[in-house]
């Protein structure tokens, strides 16, 4: 056992855990929903392709830009406390969005539910990981990315169900009940919040950080619209990165960081984060690319297209909580290296789908990218978590959580500005959705976009397998 834990939160860890893997439950079921009412919600509010972006990229900004203050306010004030007030604020948010009529309003509401999703994001991995035993850790975590498949399983076929009999804001009011469930559970069975902490937070930190999100992946959006060599654009990415800079200088000067970057100095720790963003940003692609492919190329129903959805999470819960049982059995560089290769060889049949392509191998293509991040996710999760001390649970949870949330956004912005960018080459003219009887165009950018995903998986599998071959004293 790694450490002597006699607290009554470690005799009632499966009990707790139910109640936390809600959370991520909640939140992949609402990002599901929206990737596969994208297509008609972008008709229904009269907004192309690239406007409607705004809905999953807002999102994700907001989560990655205030990850790291909640994480840091879980360890000052109390995970649980913080985990109980953003489910909340989540279901909050969902209930602006099940009323919003226009984009600008949505938007604004998906903010609010990003906000309220941060919280919980950042410390649901301290609380399991702080309750569970080196032994029982990796099929802890595994049984939580079981319930993120879960919540991405129920998801598509749910909303292509609800778009189809209902109107597009129905598919947020789902959220609700699920959040003030799940809430009034927290209060009676989550332990306590032991005593705070006196501490500040890092405000300074927290702005520059903030401003370097915000203002770097907004300025890859709106590029997509005016052209990256416009000047505001350019003084947007300048901004960014001066601001990431003095960031990263007050972070090593302070008592008391936003991020503490000691944590970095462990390689285990490093590389495996890093292998996690690349795999987070590479899956992204197919979220925001997909539903497009299936319903605008191939003219599926929102029904059937969120039918095929769900073969990626079905697979993804199959696998994942058998990895997390294996990694604490035979640990985890077989299974991690394993599941990067599967996922580049699931892009390798992604970038040959055509027009003609049949549902048989469209599944087969979008299974294997379930299988490999089934094997790959509960192992590194659970190599991140235990590489750190105690009493940092909180910030390294919100730091997976953030590289996790970046690579989604990156994702997204950098698959989007790539397809949109190669769709133009090819049609002769500017363009930033899909462009009506030109499916062949569409195709050909998809294909670019998942070679490129392809291409940087292989470098993550690279980068694994050094690590895994050098010894670290550090490893459990």
């Amino acid at each position: 056992m790694a450490e002597n834990i006699q607290s009554d939160e470690y005799k009632n860890r499966w009990l707790i855990l139910a109640i936390v893997v809600m959370q991520p439950f909640m939140a992949c079921l609402d990002s599901s929903i929206v990737n596969v009412a994208l297509p008609i919600m972008s008709k229904k509010l009269s907004v192309s392709m690239a406007s409607i972006e705004w809905v999953v990229t807002s999102y994700l900004i907001i989560i990655s830009a205030t990850i790291l203050i909640f994480g840091r306010l879980g360890d000052i004030k109390g995970k649980t406390t913080v985990f109980k007030y953003g489910l909340i604020i989540f279901a909050f948010g969902s209930l602006l969005c099940g009323i919003s009529s226009d984009l600008r309003f949505l938007v604004f509401s998906r903010v609010v539910q990003a906000i309220g999703a941060a919280m919980t994001m950042a410390t649901n991995q301290g609380i399991i990981t702080q309750v569970f035993p080196g032994n029982e850790r990796g099929r802890a975590l595994g049984i939580s990315g079981t319930f993120v498949a879960l919540g991405t399983l129920v998801g598509p076929p749910l909303g292509g169900f609800i778009i189809s009999i209902l109107s597009w804001q129905y598919i947020f009011l789902i959220n609700i009940p699920v959040g003030i469930i799940t809430f009034i559970f927290a209060i009676k069975v989550l332990p306590k919040t032991s005593k705070k902490k006196e501490e500040g937070l890092d405000i300074k930190g927290a702005v520059l950080f903030f401003i370097f999100v915000v203002t770097l992946f907004s300025s890859m959006i709106i590029g997509q619209h005016i052209g990256y060599e416009n000047t505001y654009i350019i003084i947007s990415f300048i901004i960014s990165i001066i601001s990431f800079i003095v960031f990263v200088l007050i972070e090593n000067k302070v008592n008391q960081p936003l991020l503490d970057f000691t944590i970095f100095k462990n390689r285990v720790f490093s590389i495996n984060v890093l292998c996690a963003f690349i795999s987070f940003t590479a899956l992204s692609c197919v979220n925001i690319i997909h539903p497009f492919y299936l319903q605008d190329v191939l003219k599926f129903s929102p029904a059937k297209t969120g039918m095929i959805m769900t073969v990626y999470p079905v697979t993804l819960t199959l696998v994942a909580p058998i990895s997390g049982h294996l990694s604490d059995k035979i640990g985890s560089k077989i299974l991690t290296l394993s599941g990067l290769l599967v996922v580049t060889i699931g892009f390798i049949f992604m970038s040959n789908l055509k027009e003609i392509s049949s549902v048989y191998t469209i599944v087969i293509s979008v299974g294997l990218l379930g299988i490999g991040n089934g094997l790959f996710q509960s192992p590194n999760n659970s190599l991140v978590m235990s590489t750190v001390p105690k009493h940092k649970l909180g910030i390294a949870g919100s730091v997976n959580a953030l590289v996790r949330n970046l690579g989604f956004v990156f994702g997204v912005c950098a698959a989007t500005t790539i397809l949109y960018n190669r769709m133009s080459y090819k049609i002769g003219y500017k363009v930033l959705s899909y462009v009506q009887g030109r499916g062949d165009v569409f195709i050909y950018a998809m294909r670019i976009v998942y070679i490129c995903a392809c291409t940087i998986c292989v470098i993550a599998f690279i980068l694994s397998l050094i690590d895994k071959l050098k010894p670290n004293v550090n490893r459990e």
